[in-house]
């Protein structure tokens, strides 16, 4: 661990969106060190500190986080951290074996999930699975992708915020007030959208719209299930086949981060097209350079389903 921190003494990067740089520029400027585990919680925690806060989103841009693991450099300068978010629910794999090694009377860790309305993976299997068949833990952790959850998450980041630097709590309420209205006007056009929408349902690569579709009252098909590893059997592709041509499904819907193949082989099976709807799970460098942010992805999403629902 000594050798590790020696090695790490060395100028820091600029690239707050990438993965854990060197910290030792933090303590003197007097901003809260704060550490995400993955992309939408480095956005809610860089809104709501705002100039008050350095963030570093563990995970590098272009990563699919599922099965990411920090290197031994991550984990000592995330030690380090004022405060250490996550998302939890099993998403993080890495996460709590990590958490063994830090000392948490000096670092705040939130567990961002902690006290929201759970899906159980079981609600929604994909296609030849069962509840028994994975090993992602008993609920689905992808809750960012309902604007009114991630609102609910960046409440607690908030409240961890003004309790570690009470001097600006008065800024950090204002900076969630700010989010949260964003993210309340994003959710009532999705109720729009979906409100005048001919279809219901809509199939994607893999099963992370669940809170997505609880929430507007859509059907969720899903290629494969909670990771994106997950890959179909024939079996269970000639299922999917069936039901694309069952539910007159007219797009394939495909994400960033992993592969198309599978949503290749079905749209060019039932003649459907393919588009992206896109997880949030991280921001691929293209994204990092176009300026996209979480609002603005969620409303690509809104255009791609609109478009999917017809």
């Amino acid at each position: 661990m000594m050798l590790l921190t020696a090695c790490g003494q060395t100028a820091p990067s600029q690239n707050t969106s990438g993965s854990a740089q060197n910290q030792s520029e933090v303590k003197a400027d007097g901003k809260l060190q704060v550490f995400t585990s993955f992309y939408p919680l480095y956005y809610v925690a860089t809104r709501i500190g705002g100039e008050y806060v350095n963030v570093k989103n563990i995970v590098p841009a272009g990563v699919e986080p599922h099965d990411f693991e920090p290197t031994a450099k991550d984990i000592v300068d995330m030690s380090k951290a004022n405060l250490f978010i996550y998302n939890g629910s099993g998403f993080e794999a890495w996460v709590e074996k990590a958490l063994q090694g830090f000392d948490q009377s000096q670092m705040t860790v939130v567990k961002a999930t902690d006290g929201l309305q759970l899906l159980k993976n079981a609600e929604e299997e994909h296609v030849g699975e069962s509840a028994e068949e994975h090993d992602h833990g008993e609920f689905d952790p992808h809750v960012w992708l309902d604007p009114t959850l991630l609102k609910a998450q960046a409440e607690k980041v908030k409240d961890a915020l003004a309790k570690k630097d009470q001097a600006h709590a008065a800024e950090f309420e204002k900076n969630y007030e700010k989010l949260a209205a964003d993210l309340d006007t994003l959710d009532n056009d999705f109720k729009k959208m979906v409100a005048a929408a001919p279809k219901k349902e809509f199939m994607v690569s893999h099963r992370a719209f669940s809170y997505l579709a609880h929430h507007y009252g859509l059907e969720q098909i899903a290629i494969s299930g909670v990771s994106p590893a997950d890959e179909p059997t024939p079996a269970d592709l000639k299922e999917l086949v069936e039901r694309v041509k069952e539910h007159h499904i007219q797009y394939i819907l495909f994400e960033t981060l992993v592969s198309t193949k599978v949503a290749d082989v079905i749209a060019r099976e039932t003649g459907a097209k393919t588009a992206m709807l896109n997880p949030l799970e991280g921001l691929t460098e293209a994204d990092q350079q176009a300026g996209k942010d979480y609002l603005s992805i969620m409303r690509d999403n809104l255009e791609t389903l609109k478009t999917a629902l017809q």
